[in-house]
């Protein structure tokens, strides 16, 4: 039994949907009955578990390049165009005809991962002995980053980028207007050609004098000579935490107050192809160093900034625990046999050894090396994402039939009989080959199985199975209940995503929000099965809608939530929190009678109480970047509240009301499996 501290914070959760389309009324609730809600504060509640909620992010809508990793040059390593040069060097452009200036990559890095640099031929020059003169401002290259690049006035950027020249250098590096006329910031990289004649590493820091939200990257010169580049990297000084995280889009996930973080996707970890599948080896150590790859499932290129390391890192910095999904040798077009998937079950414990391994341990050094001596806290695996239906992945279980001649003897008189006959033959698959090797060394770790079990059985060892849920709101509003006669037996739900979509959802619509309210709404009812949720996606750029609706729109300087993610914001204090029973009686207006039954005389604190609304005049109302909070939360403060309270719900809105009580009776139980909770 646990019980709650002196002070306490309950909070009520009601949800009422009235339009003349969907005909959609409380969970629970009898259309013929009147609206009155009891609270039973006199029995023990059940406590939720405390990782009930928290985030899914997928290297999707260019959610992490061009957006939470805040690197602001697109493609900075020139590997985007793949490793036979010349190769394409999009997003990046020449300044100058070829008159002037010719740009072109060769294969002359100093990196071993990426061998791809940029070779920049200047054949103009502005000294006394030049015939070709330079045009007014020089010629090189310039880099748009993802859409433009964020600059504003007096915030400070750190350049950084790797110089190779034959002679002498003049380098102007500059932030400029997209059309370069106007500089935002500038300096001069010189250097004689002792200096510059091997690789040289090349820092500074800018100050913008002007604010511009689509700015540029140029580097440009005067003087005649061959220069390479490699590795050119743009950041903003101040990020999250410092740790080159974009500081708005953090905040807005910190602000959800996630108790878990499930990365890096999705499709995303798979690849069509295993060659472009997520590979953590290829993303940790110094930046320059990581090769990126093309990610062929959302059609564009990572350089992998954000990388296995920088995942771990950022669920910390929002106070989340990690869910890691690791590739399993399956992609949605190849999958490694299951007699070779060995390398594959050795890399998955090199990534757990990287995360919690002794700072003198192999990988747990490199950790280490990286800034984080200290291990990573992290306890869930997934195996995969979405494999369960492919060949190799789940236990196989073969029937084979026979047919069997027996003869009977009876009363001297031999009769033949053909029998039907099955065998079962169990085969171990690849989930199998994971879970036992990761529980040998790692017996805490929790293994989550891509196999739904909310309706049947697994035949393999799981501790949780995923859950995905895409459909339209009517649906998603009935599957409130999707969970209440699910098996109380192991293992545990994790619905990892869930959301919205089709023409209910729009780019994010108020009605998307109310359905999955009430789809959350179950999942807390449920929680004794359900452990774990998230909605997915979360971030989308708005120049690459690959997928909507997301809960986080935005581009280089601007970002706003979706109804879905505001919806969200009424859930981040369940983790944890006490589910007391309710009873929902009465008829299905909007005028409701809320009754808190079993707390002593003026245990409810007369100030503090609020009511806390989510709704719009239309139920398909989106926000946007000119109207960023069209559909979001409304907060009143409640007046002399008793143990009875009052409500007008509105049309279309989705209802929280916190009460503040300093009762010391309320008790909790643990999870039991023959506990049902009611709302």
């Amino acid at each position: 039994m646990g019980s709650f501290r002196a002070s306490c914070k309950v909070l009520f959760c009601f949800f009422f949907l009235v339009s003349s389309v969907y005909q959609f009324l409380p969970i629970g609730a009898d259309g013929n009955q009147t609206a009155q809600l009891i609270v039973d504060t006199k029995g023990p509640g059940r406590k939720m578990p405390e990782t009930l909620f928290g985030l899914f992010f997928e290297e999707i809508n260019h959610a992490g390049a061009g957006g939470l990793w805040a690197e602001l040059v697109s493609n900075r390593g020139f590997e985007a165009g793949g490793p036979i040069t010349p190769s394409n060097i999009d997003p990046w452009a020449v300044i100058g005809n070829e008159s002037y200036v010719v740009v072109a990559t060769d294969r002359s890095s100093p990196f071993e991962r990426n061998k791809v640099a940029l070779r920049v031929e200047v054949l103009c020059g502005n000294d006394s002995n030049s015939t070709n003169i330079c045009p007014a401002g020089g010629v090189g290259v310039y880099n748009p980053g993802y859409w433009g690049m964020n600059v504003e006035q007096n915030k400070w950027f750190t350049v950084v980028m790797h110089v190779r020249s034959e002679g002498a250098v003049n380098i102007s590096v500059a932030l400029t207007s997209s059309n370069g006329v106007d500089t935002l910031a500038a300096t001069n990289f010189v250097a004689n050609a002792c200096t510059v004649g091997n690789w040289t590493k090349y820092t500074a820091n800018l100050r913008a004098t002007a604010t511009n939200s689509n700015a540029r990257l140029q580097l440009t010169t005067t003087k005649k000579g061959v220069i390479w580049f490699d590795q050119v990297s743009l950041m903003p000084v101040d990020t999250y935490r410092n740790h080159n995280f974009r500081k708005d889009l953090s905040q807005m996930i910190a602000d959800l107050k996630p108790r878990f973080l499930r990365f890096p996707g999705g499709c995303f970890v798979e690849g069509d192809w295993l060659r472009n599948a997520f590979r953590w080896k290829q993303t940790i150590g110094p930046w320059e160093e990581r090769p990126g790859h093309f990610g062929d499932v959302w059609k564009y290129w990572t350089d992998d900034g954000l990388g296995y390391f920088e995942f771990l890192q950022l669920a910390e910095d929002i106070g989340a625990l990690p869910v890691w999904v690791f590739n399993n040798g399956i992609s949605h077009n190849d999958e490694v046999d299951t007699t070779s998937i060995g390398p594959f079950v050795q890399e998955v414990l090199d990534s757990i050894e990287f995360a919690r391994g002794a700072s003198n341990s192999t990988w747990g050094s490199v950790r280490t090396a990286m800034g984080h001596e200290d291990p990573f806290n992290l306890k869930y695996i997934a195996v995969g994402n979405e494999d369960c239906w492919k060949k190799n992945y789940r236990v196989c279980i073969f029937e084979i039939h026979t047919l069997c001649l027996l003869i009977y003897l009876m009363e001297g008189i031999a009769y033949l009989v053909m029998e039907h006959r099955e065998h079962m033959i169990f085969l171990h698959a690849k989930i199998v080959k994971f879970y036992d090797a990761i529980k040998r060394v790692y017996p805490d770790i929790k293994l989550i199985t891509n196999c739904d079990a909310s309706s049947r059985k697994l035949n393999h060892p799981a501790d949780y199975y995923d859950f995905h849920i895409y459909t339209s709101a009517i649906n998603l509003y009935s599957m409130a209940h999707q969970f209440d006669r699910t098996s109380r037996d192991a293992p545990k739900a994790f619905v990892s995503e869930y959301a919205v979509t089709g023409k209910d959802a729009g780019s994010g619509t108020l009605l998307a929000a109310l359905a999955e309210a009430a789809f959350l709404i179950g999942v807390e009812k449920n929680s004794d099965v359900v452990e774990m949720a998230s909605y997915a996606p979360l971030f989308v750029n708005s120049n690459d809608r690959t997928w909507s609706p997301d809960a986080i729109v935005f581009n280089s300087s601007f970002v706003y939530g979706t109804p879905s993610y505001w919806m969200q914001h009424f859930f981040s204090n369940s983790s944890g929190a006490t589910l007391l029973n309710s009873t929902l009686t009465n008829n299905s207006s909007m005028s409701l009678k809320i009754s808190v039954d079993g707390l002593q005389t003026n245990s409810l604190q007369l100030s503090g109480a609020t009511k806390t609304v989510l709704t719009s005049s239309n139920v398909m109302d989106e926000n946007s970047f000119k109207e960023p909070t069209k559909v979001a939360p409304f907060r009143f403060e409640l007046k002399d509240v008793g143990k009875d309270l009052d409500a007008e719900l509105p049309a279309y809105s989705f209802t929280a009301f916190d009460l503040l009580t300093d009762s010391s009776s309320l008790q909790t139980v643990e999870t039991d499996a023959g506990y049902k909770s009611s709302i």
